[in-house]
């Protein structure tokens, strides 16, 4: 028997990395700004995860559940921000490699919209920003978003409103 709820564990665990894992890993990176502290705080995401499925009960909605464990990740983390290591460019070409399929100019066009739409989201609010972020990376409703951040429905519908008509102006006047 005990092998039995192992083994719906480890789907359980498997399914959630499998379908939630790239919007966990994009809201962290867009929190945090940064692919190796994001790696980071995923992985630490998903053992949490791991260590309290005993008393996971499912209701529906396990990105909401997994966003829930990774945005109260990015707040420990910002209160406990260490100085970090800035790698040069040969240091980043070893962790981030160039992937050879895409060629240099669509890496330039793609890296130059990255950069617009981060610098974008760092001029929002923070409510904003992390409304928008738990909405289109985490694909949460209104609802749970509200939940999640403590914050009225009225009010997160009225930071995401506000925060895409922001965003909208700011990538407008941003634009080449």
């Amino acid at each position: 028997m005990a092998e039995k709820s192992c083994n719906s564990d480890e789907e359980l665990f498997a399914t959630w990395v499998r379908e939630h894992g790239r919007a966990v890993r994009g809201f962290l990176l867009a929190m945090v700004r940064r692919p190796d502290v994001a790696d980071e705080l995923s992985q630490e995401v998903f053992c949490r995860a791991w260590q309290a499925r005993q008393r996971y009960r499912e209701q529906g909605n396990a990105r909401a559940y997994l966003l829930r464990i990774a945005d109260r990740l990015v707040c420990d983390h910002g209160r406990r921000r260490k100085p970090y290591v800035h790698l040069n460019d040969d240091g980043w070409q070893i962790h981030e490699p160039v992937d050879p399929a895409r060629g240099p100019s669509s890496a330039a066009i793609v890296a130059e919209h990255v950069e617009l739409l981060s610098a974008a989201l760092d001029r929002l609010s923070p409510s904003q920003r992390r409304v928008l972020l738990l909405r289109y990376y985490g694909q949460l409703t209104f609802a749970e978003i509200a939940t999640e951040t403590g914050i009225p429905l009225n009010t997160t519908l009225s930071h995401c409103r506000r925060g895409l008509e922001a965003l909208r102006a700011l990538l407008v006047e941003e634009s080449p």
